[in-house]
């Protein structure tokens, strides 16, 4: 073959090669509709294996509560409540918030001292991105991230898209240094954004007036209090930042908060679209996560705020909650790591996932009592995490006394707690599945779903072991259940998990063969 005819073959077959590349990627395309979108895999299998994930709300907002007196109450929602004066911004009891007159105490008239000002002084020098993402990684979480942008409109890292960053303020890019090291000990990158409730948040600004028109890039354009529909300069502004987030920073995981929902289903479907497309252009799966109807459960995994179902769910589903305060709070009181334990324990054995913050000092120190929660989690999962990564529904969740009244958001505010004749179970494969029980076990554990009156265990135990023990494990199975008699020495604090390892279920195969119709 002559040179010319080898060049131009040569050139045909990567042509060829190119046009079939470009066509099976073209064919990929996800289409900004509910069709195409729910074609999309939307809990992909490296997130329904995780089940435990850790974001970290921390921004200028930190240091608004240094100074707030211990035992009165202020709201979470400071860049919004320092506004609220019981004149000029109304209040349900015509009096001005704790938030409000703590600014005005501490910063002065938030006419005169916004929440510009707030930013001005946001402090970093404690953030080290090493250390967060190594005691993450200790925690048991399998992804991690920064609340990127919060209702502030404040961008956690250096953006082009808005000068509220914190490059510009702070001098410092955390999610860039964030995913570096999040990365490398091998967890999933996330962040979460919470910004389209931003016009909402800023409205009570507009109504004190004194707003420079040069800040509404940071406060919106002016509008009522009473306004459910942004303009088109937000929906810009919106779309400018996020997109910028997801192509510098290509995280695996992006996290909604509530009031998107309130954006145009055109929004909505164009960003699911696109974000998707990227996981293509990738090459890795993505996953979305939202708050109340933003997006169908078949396109995206629905969120519930501090709560769970009372039940198990056909699709993979995800908690966020705090320990405490979700930002820092200098009174805040801390949720106990048996507590966080028996909450993460009953979401995986409903087909959940726990997303845990952490608030940071203001100058993005980690609190020594949030450091040493982790580090009980980390230990408690480092014996138990069999039980948990990687696992999937069991034919029922668990058996016992104690259990949510009622699903939905904010149902932890509903105290519980957990006795050890409570059981969950979760599921490894046929053949293998756990029993955790989430208190202390004592004499006997009778776990009375395994009866052998009842036709939930159809097949035979060969084994039972507790995970972390090297004791023999004495158990029998009769009318009254699966007897476990408890080990003299037990390996962890909070809940317990017995393995239990079937024969498995096995059916005789005749089919429609000549043989089988002999006799």
């Amino acid at each position: 073959m002559k040179l010319h005819q080898f060049q131009t073959l040569s050139i045909l077959t990567l042509a060829l090669l190119f046009t079939t590349f470009s066509n099976a990627q073209t064919a990929n395309k996800v289409e900004p509709n509910w069709k195409s979108i729910n074609q999309v895999n939307e809990a992909p299998d490296w997130f329904k294996d995780a089940k435990f994930g850790i974001y970290a709300h921390w921004g200028p907002v930190s240091s608004a509560f240094e100074g707030t007196e211990k035992g009165k109450h202020y709201a979470g929602w400071h860049g919004m409540k320092m506004y609220e004066d019981g004149k000029i911004v109304k209040t349900k009891n015509g009096k001005p918030t704790s938030n409000y007159l703590h600014h005005k105490k501490k910063y002065g008239n938030p006419k005169k001292h916004g929440y510009k000002e707030i930013i001005e002084q946001f402090e970093t020098s404690g953030f080290d991105a090493k250390k967060w993402a190594d005691l993450f990684a200790k925690s048991g979480a399998k992804f991690a991230g920064p609340v990127a942008m919060h209702h502030d409109n404040f961008a956690m890292w250096d953006s082009k898209a808005t000068r509220w960053n914190s490059m510009n303020y702070g001098g410092i890019d955390p999610s860039a240094a964030l995913k570096k090291e999040i990365e490398a000990k091998g967890l999933k990158f996330m962040g979460s954004f919470h910004h389209a409730f931003t016009w909402k948040y800023f409205a009570p600004s507009h109504a004190h007036g004194g707003i420079n028109p040069k800040d509404y890039d940071l406060y919106t354009n002016p509008h009522s209090v009473d306004s459910d529909t942004p303009d088109e300069q937000f929906y810009k502004d919106w779309w400018a930042k996020i997109t910028e987030f997801i192509d510098v920073y290509q995280p695996d995981l992006i996290w909604f908060d509530w009031w998107l929902e309130n954006m145009t289903e055109e929004t909505r479907q164009k960003f699911l679209a696109y974000y998707y497309n990227k996981g293509i252009e990738w090459g890795k799966e993505v996953v979305v996560c939202y708050k109340e109807t933003t997006f169908p459960d078949t396109a995206a995994i629905k969120d519930y705020e501090r709560g769970r179902p009372n039940q198990p769910k056909a699709k993979t589903w995800l908690t966020d909650t705090s320990p405490g305060a979700w930002f820092y709070r200098p009174h805040t009181k801390f949720k106990k790591p048996n507590d966080l334990v028996d909450i993460l324990v009953d979401i995986v054995s409903k087909n959940g996932l726990m997303l845990l913050n952490v608030p940071p000092n203001p100058d993005g120190t980690i609190p020594e009592v949030m450091e040493n929660l982790l580090l009980d989690m980390g230990a408690w999962l480092n014996v138990n995490g069999d039980a948990i990564y990687g696992t999937r529904p069991w034919t029922i969740f668990g058996e016992g006394p104690t259990r949510l009244p009622e699903g939905g958001h904010k149902v932890e505010k509903i105290k519980i707690e957990y006795t050890n004749t409570d059981i969950r179970f979760t599921k490894k494969s046929d053949k293998e599945f756990y029993a955790i029980v989430m208190d202390k076990p004592e004499g006997e554990t009778v776990i009375k779903s395994l009866s052998t009156q009842l036709g939930v265990l159809n097949s035979k135990i060969e084994k039972i072991e507790l995970l972390g023990s090297d004791e023999s494990i004495k158990w029998e199975r009769n009318e009254k259940g699966l007897v476990i008699q408890a080990p003299k020495k037990l390996p962890s604090d909070y809940a317990h998990s017995y393995k239990i390892t079937l024969e498995g279920y096995t059916e005789n195969n005749i089919g429609g063969g000549v043989e089988a119709h002999n006799d």
